[in-house]
């Protein structure tokens, strides 16, 4: 770790003595979530004593690997109202969405006198979906139809009619936004493209595990998601698939998973990431309370003590744990440099880090470039402490000033 000669810091991996507090305090709970210990656990096991092939349908070992694939699929489908039979194993969400994607444009595209596949989706999508629309849309397999945000992100449900009724014939909106922390009705975009017919996909990367999400009842055709998002491992995720949607496969080779995904099965992650949904169907209400009433508490700090400061997004409808803010006089990546061996925070999201161009999802809003480039993002998670949060606080402040006092 790199430190800040002023500062004088101790490693992450040592505790300072006042009040037990961890260094850097990590406050970027949308990139990445610490492994539950509990869920580490249940990780060694596959790893070591239950290292068995579920594939292997020889012997107890391979028979012990299968029992836990299907457990895990019980408790991704109970988290997320699906039935276990939709699941589908992949090595995270990027992997997945390019499942759905792909996959089923093109199963469309085989089709005899198939046209483009015509896509809707909104501007602020993760670079996961935008990409893959992007390519497919440049290989002339996809047109592109744009939803509109307003200055605070939310989705326009009107729009989103107009697009289905207009003829799309997918519709992808995501479940919570990466950035913003933008939690969007699932519930009212799932029954407009019931009504007119129209397969839904989200990523819900950001919201599995945090907020209410109910696959069936929402009429949610595809969703994407990640362990390392909700306390469970890196390096796997699932596409909850509705059975009666065909997808053409991406990766072939064996013909595991119905055909839809081939490749031996990554047990010891499987089974974190099973373990990690059952923790958070039990202990997810309770623990996003507590993580909004931190970001509210760390919130009024960073708005009384530094003046000019925006809160980005909608205020009604977030993640517990986000707080995206911008300071239009101060640059964020000289915010950063100044707090990286005291507070762990990000100018955006994790796959655009060290990349210069403005973020997408604050063009989308509408944000001028002062605020854009002074944007910082905050992200709490349910092992951040109150001691935590006030000394973020108080080290966000006191940077921001020292940044000032030199202008």
């Amino acid at each position: 770790m790199s430190t800040v000669a002023a500062y004088d810091l101790a490693p992450v991996s040592e505790v300072a003595a006042t009040g037990g507090l961890c260094l850097p305090v990590y406050l970027d709970h949308h990139a990445t979530t610490p492994t539950d210990p509990r869920v580490a656990a249940v990780v060694m096991h596959h790893m070591t004593g239950a290292f068995g092939n579920a594939s292997s349908r020889d012997h107890a070992y391979g028979d012990e690997a299968e029992a836990a694939v299907s457990h895990a699929k019980r408790e991704i489908a109970t988290l997320l109202d699906a039935s276990p039979r939709s699941v589908v194993f992949t090595s995270g969400a990027t992997e997945s969405l390019n499942l759905a994607l792909q996959g089923f444009v093109r199963a469309r595209r085989a089709r005899p006198g198939a046209r483009a596949v015509r896509i809707a989706l909104p501007h602020v999508e993760h670079p996961a979906v935008l990409d893959v629309c992007g390519y497919l849309a440049e290989r002339g397999d996809v047109e592109q139809v744009w939803l509109q945000v307003d200055e605070r992100g939310r989705l326009n449900l009107g729009a989103v009619e107009q697009a289905c009724r207009a003829g799309v014939d997918l519709l992808c909106v995501m479940a919570a936004n990466n950035e913003i922390g933008n939690v969007y009705p699932l519930a009212e975009v799932g029954a407009i493209a019931r009504a007119n017919g129209v397969p839904f996909l989200t990523d819900a990367t950001q919201a599995a595990g945090k907020v209410e999400i109910r696959f069936r009842e929402w009429s949610v055709s595809m969703l994407a998601l990640a362990g390392h998002k909700m306390y469970g491992p890196k390096g796997v995720g699932a596409l909850l698939v509705d059975p009666d949607l065909y997808l053409e496969p991406i990766i072939r080779g064996g013909g595991h998973q119905r055909g839809l995904r081939s490749g031996t099965l990554n047990v010891p992650g499987i089974a974190g990431l099973g373990e990690a949904c059952r923790l958070r169907r039990i202990e997810m209400d309770a623990d996003e309370s507590h993580i909004a009433h931190q970001r509210d508490r760390l919130q009024v700090v960073l708005e009384e003590g530094i003046p000019g400061l925006m809160v980005n997004g909608d205020p009604d409808r977030r993640l517990a744990g986000n707080l995206h803010v911008s300071i239009p006089d101060v640059l964020s990546s000289t915010v950063v440099a100044h707090l990286r061996d005291r507070v762990a925070l990000a100018r955006g999201s994790a796959c655009a880090s060290g990349v210069d161009a403005p973020s997408h999802v604050l063009a989308a809003l509408g944000l001028s470039p002062a605020a854009v480039r002074g944007s910082l993002r905050l992200g709490l998670g349910r092992s951040t402490s109150d001691v935590e949060v006030e000394a973020a606080g108080a080290w966000i402040m006191e940077t921001i000033h020292s940044i000032r006092s030199r202008m």
